[in-house]
């Protein structure tokens, strides 16, 4: 039928990927198909779906930032009421910790550093076609 789009196909947002598709699994800003990622935090050069370069797009410190405030925060409340209620081995905090602080680190530095390309690459776009 025309007019109608299937299932299938993302919603047409003008060329930008819906935010939390692209910040929350780490999609192209612009088609949210292609990975932004090579590696855990590494940004690739070009997206392999729809060729946009992304060389030019850096998120700079605000992703580590986000790690610090936000995952550090957690991690003090939760080790002061593991501590406090149930009282462990010093041991036990110095295993326990470091193996949920890092990857909660490197899952938040991750969903940052892509919402922040992703809304790098929106307002770059728009003030280029004059909006």
């Amino acid at each position: 039928m025309p007019g109608t789009t299937s299932p299938a196909a993302p919603p047409d947002l003008g060329g930008a990927a819906p935010l939390p598709t692209a910040a929350l699994l780490g999609r192209c800003p612009r088609c949210g198909r292609g990975a932004l990622f090579r590696g855990l935090l590494a940004v690739r050069e070009r997206c392999a779906a729809c060729g946009l370069d992304l060389r030019a797009h850096d998120a700079g410190d605000g992703p580590a930032v986000a790690a610090i405030f936000v995952v550090g925060a957690l991690a003090m409340i939760a080790a002061f009421v593991v501590e406090f209620r149930y009282e462990p081995p010093l041991w036990l905090h110095a295993v326990l910790w470091p193996a949920v602080v890092l990857p909660l680190s490197v899952l938040t530095m991750r969903i940052a550093k892509a919402a922040l390309i992703a809304l790098q690459w929106r307002h770059r776009r728009r003030s280029a076609e004059g909006v």
